[in-house]
């Protein structure tokens, strides 16, 4: 699988999401500089998480304007992976490939700790090696991971199954209280209609080897490997 990671000023997980897809599962990588375009032959692009421009004006709002993103929109209208991480969801849905914006966490604090998400949809490309209502524990690590859309555009969300993940407590229930940012309807994770861009807040890369004490995060990028047909060390290993 070739997988594609986007590097924006103020990227600081670009490096962590290459080495688990080269490292860790023995895929193809290559890095892409925020003012080039998508090379060829790409399986999959990833927008990995940090603090692109520095957060400034609002998290993604300036990300979304780099000459890369184009291109990204083009990869993902034309059916290619796309996975946004933290910044990288938050610059998703600047660029309108996802629905709805983020605010300031409740707390207006910035929040680093692991959680507990519930798979609400296992039949995508980036869940089908969990199980439909698994809990999976993940880390989060931001200070506007509070998913705010319309009520309208919310309903639409939930009824094509659009929610992903969801913040919840350690046997799997969503409550308010498993909430740590107060997204709306505790979503952590969600992907667009056609189902091949999904943007979540927790970070699988940081919890993807038993290295780390965790690797539930590995499933994401294992089911994304099976929605190709690939299993571990199935392709060349490549970094530049």
């Amino acid at each position: 699988m070739n997988i594609g990671v986007v590097v924006f000023p103020g990227s600081n997980c670009d490096h962590d999401c290459a080495y688990v897809f080269q490292d860790v599962l023995g895929q193809s990588v290559r890095m892409i500089w925020h003012k080039d375009t998508l090379p060829g032959g790409l399986d999959a692009v990833v927008l990995p998480g940090g603090f692109s421009y520095g957060d400034y004006l609002r998290t993604g709002a300036i990300a979304r304007f780099s000459p890369v993103m184009g291109a990204v929109k083009a990869f993902a209208d034309n059916g290619g992976l796309v996975i946004g991480i933290c910044n990288g969801f938050q610059i998703l849905l600047e660029a309108g490939l996802l629905p709805g914006v983020m605010v300031r966490n409740t707390s207006l604090n910035f929040i680093c700790r692991d959680v507990y998400v519930k798979v609400e949809n296992a039949a995508t490309r980036f869940t089908n090696r969990c199980e439909s209502g698994q809990v999976l524990k993940i880390p989060i690590a931001h200070a506007d991971g509070n998913y705010y859309t319309d009520p309208v555009t919310l309903a639409g969300i939930k009824a094509n199954a659009q929610v992903i993940f969801r913040y919840c407590t350690p046997d799997g229930k969503v409550t308010p209280e498993a909430n740590p940012n107060g997204s709306l309807d505790n979503i952590a994770g969600m992907m667009n209609a056609d189902g091949n861009v999904l943007g979540m807040m927790p970070h699988p890369e940081r919890s993807a080897e038993t290295l780390l004490g965790n690797e539930d995060g590995r499933l994401i990028f294992l089911s994304m490997l099976s929605a190709f047909g690939k299993t571990e060390q199935q392709s060349r290993l490549v970094r530049v």
